[in-house]
């Protein structure tokens, strides 16, 4: 029993944890002038950076007619809350 015990601690260590992250950003349309703050939920991949985290959104934003202006900052879900109200319709929309 110890010895499975063990190897199950073993094996949850060894297993990366992946918490989910996201970024806060800008966004801008042209013709006429639009610009809005949102959140978005990244991949796995793109949560180390800035520079990974706007190659990941950028071309979600441009798919509906946005450009990526920057990336202000990436967090955990313990920023969520305080995010929300600030981004509006666009809090996990992209």
């Amino acid at each position: 029993m110890m010895k499975h015990a063990l190897l199950i601690l073993a094996l949850l260590a060894a297993a990366p944890a992946q918490a989910d992250c996201y970024a806060d950003y800008k966004a801008k349309q042209d013709n006429p002038l639009r610009l809005h703050y949102g959140v978005a939920k990244l991949p796995d991949n793109a949560c180390g950076s800035a520079g990974a985290a706007a190659k990941a959104l950028a071309p979600r934003l441009a798919r509906q007619g946005w450009t990526l202006l920057n990336i202000l900052s990436i967090f955990g879900p313990e920023g969520l809350d305080q995010r929300k109200a600030s981004a509006g319709q666009y809090f996990l929309r992209y």
